[in-house]
């Protein structure tokens, strides 16, 4: 096609500018799309203003929450065709390292991601690498799903990470921390797999009520009630489970730690911005013999696990869409994403 096109170029930290690029250029095994709809997550916040700068480039185009449809092809690329509509695991492993040969694909020691290594969707066209078509990174988007809800797939398949790790089980009490896009899909992702109470800690009343809508039993506005008192009460005075920090701030951490009963678990889900550091009494650890997990990024199968669950109707995930911006309008919609006034924002090309 060639030509120029539009695009949400980084120039900087807090220099988010859209301009006219360059088409992108196809090879062989590579595809092009045209971006249906992009999604705004946490990460990309951390991106423009700085405060994340592993894998980002200046100048680049980030957004890695996308869906499209392809208007090139490459001339070696059989499985994909013009007009498909597709579904990308930005999170692309070499298969080769370490990591990838244990099956921990998802911290890979030479990944590369589509919105980071390679431009991302917030454009109106994005190519993707021949490198991601041959890792089974690209799916085809299963019949009647919606374009939006295939953007939400990625985050989902995060959640689905992070649960793996801490391991919910039937009938477990799971307290979530905070009520964002990631921890109302924590919720969502709670719910299904038989927690029977799910305790939320969240500021935002909006959020709160959100919370209750994915299948929360109790909300806690932590600035009001004793989210520790909550959690003993609904436990007969043992504690959670599990616990989740959906939230990236260190001075939630230890407090997190006491909501445990003996032998929990609890899942740092949540990036810290970098040199953020928290405190933490190791003895809650140590006497109580506590499993504490972190959470990176996302795996192949359970990116397709998240197209499964959200095509299937067994996960709502459109309800979590509260606001649509255009391209044009990115700056907009990054700011309306750090005030917390929306859940989760798709930016659509006019």
């Amino acid at each position: 096609m060639g030509g120029k096109m539009k695009a949400a170029v980084l120039y900087a930290p807090n220099e988010l500018k859209v301009a006219e690029i360059k088409y992108p250029q196809l090879g062989k095994g590579d595809v092009i799309i045209r971006i249906k709809a992009a999604a705004i997550c946490g990460t990309d916040g951390r991106i423009v203003s700085g405060r994340k700068t592993k894998g980002v480039r200046y100048p680049s185009v980030i957004g890695h929450e996308f869906s499209g449809e392809i208007v090139e092809v490459g001339e070696n690329v059989s499985e994909f065709h013009l007009g498909d509509a597709i579904a990308v695991d930005p999170v692309i492993p070499c298969r080769s390292c370490v990591y990838c040969r244990i099956g921990k694909e998802n911290v890979c020691l030479n990944r590369q991601a589509i919105g980071y290594e390679f431009d991302g969707a917030f454009a109106e066209y994005v190519r993707i690498p021949e490198i991601a078509l041959s890792a089974g990174n690209v799916f085809k988007m299963p019949k009647g799903m919606s374009y939006e809800a295939a953007a939400l797939a990625e985050p989902l398949a995060c959640c689905i990470n992070g649960q793996k790790n801490v391991g919910i089980e039937l009938g477990d009490t799971v307290v979530v921390i905070g009520a964002g896009p990631i921890g109302l899909m924590h919720i969502l992702l709670a719910r299904f797999s038989g927690a029977t109470n799910i305790i939320v800690s969240e500021l935002n009343e909006q959020r709160r009520k959100a919370a209750i809508d994915c299948g929360a039993t109790h909300t806690v506005n932590s600035q009001q009630e004793n989210l520790l008192d909550t959690v003993k009460g609904v436990t007969g005075g043992v504690g959670a489970d599990v616990v989740i920090v959906a939230i990236g701030i260190p001075q939630l951490v230890n407090p997190a730690l006491e909501l445990a009963r003996k032998g929990g678990r609890v899942n740092l889900f949540a990036g810290f911005s970098k040199d953020d550091m928290a405190q933490i009494d190791v003895n809650i650890i140590h006497y109580n013999e506590l499993i504490v997990t972190g959470a990176s990024a996302l795996s192949r199968e359970g990116y397709k696990q998240a197209l499964s669950l959200i095509s299937s109707g067994l996960i709502d995930i459109e309800k979590l869409i509260t606001h649509r911006f255009s391209l044009d309008q990115i700056n907009e919609a990054m700011v309306s994403a750090q005030k917390g006034d929306a859940i989760k924002i798709i930016i659509y090309n006019n």
